[in-house]
């Protein structure tokens, strides 16, 4: 005779499961959404996390304030208070950008036609409706960055359905790019720049021409774009970046010199200072 399953005995086991192998778990209730805080943290009155930009300092016991709750710690998925929301949970969760992954949520059969068109192949997870893909590094989140189709990573949750098929890809532009939100064409170019990293130790690449042909490739890969222009403002701008973003080699009036280029296409000074933030966030910078 088979044995009923367990389920949130199954639930506990596949999260202490995950947390072993580095990935934040955390319990979702019926709805398939994070519990609800505690009265100790309600309105914040614990002190919260700050804007909810990184898990802490929050030290409640309780599975609390959302995907910043999510853990890799057995003693705190293990606890009392936890087991109780355990036993009321109706899924597993895990924290993507706490497990240095992006996950490409891909909602109906449209949005993974275009993926299948679009996106390097990956490891690939069976959803209800569509499919998760998995790719390895962290991004910011988004939501409805196409039709039926989220980005969930850092600041973000998602459930837990298993390791899929395939072999798990890199993090490529063309998902970070999805994640820079279009601008209007402004009147005329602005002298505003992002900041330069600060860099420091010895570089490689601290030529005067090496340096200045890097730019130059640059600045004629924006301006000779004849269509996407947003994504190749950032795939050039994160280019630059994974050579020189943490050796030192740039300086502010670089940096000016891609926003001017980014600007002759049509890009606004907001798009140009969120697609650098971007590329330095995508790189750690």
């Amino acid at each position: 005779m088979t044995q009923p399953i367990d389920v949130p005995r199954e639930h506990l086991r596949t999260a202490l499961s995950l947390a072993t192998c580095g990935v934040p778990v955390l319990p979702l209730r019926a709805g398939k959404i994070p519990f609800g805080n505690c009265r100790r943290c309600a309105d914040n009155a614990c002190g919260g996390r700050p804007t909810m930009k990184t898990p802490g300092p929050c030290t409640c016991p309780a599975p609390c304030h959302g995907w910043a709750a999510a853990t890799t710690d057995p003693d705190v998925i293990n606890s009392g208070i936890w087991r109780r929301a355990w036993l009321r949970a109706s899924a597993v969760a895990y924290h993507p950008g706490g497990a240095g992954l992006t996950v490409v949520d891909l909602d109906n059969a449209d949005a993974i036609a275009w993926a299948r068109t679009n996106l390097p192949a990956t490891q690939t997870v069976p959803t209800t409706r569509g499919e998760h893909w998995l790719y390895l590094g962290a991004m910011q989140s988004a939501n409805a960055v196409r039709p039926g189709v989220d980005i969930k990573s850092n600041m973000a949750y998602a459930r837990w359905l298993g390791f899929g098929t395939g072999t798990m890809t890199v993090l490529p532009d063309a998902v970070c790019a999805l994640a820079v939100k279009p601008a209007p064409i402004p009147t005329a170019p602005q002298s505003v720049t992002g900041p330069a990293p600060a860099g420091g130790g010895a570089c490689p690449h601290r030529t005067p021409t090496y340096l200045a042909r890097g730019l130059a490739m640059a600045e004629q890969r924006i301006t000779q774009a004849s269509s996407g222009v947003h994504n190749a403002v950032y795939s050039t701008f994160l280019a630059v970046l994974s050579k020189h973003g943490r050796c030192g080699c740039l300086t502010d009036a670089h940096v000016a010199r891609l926003f001017t280029a980014a600007q002759t296409k049509g890009e606004t000074v907001q798009h140009c200072t969120d697609a650098w933030a971007n590329a330095r966030f995508s790189l750690g910078l």
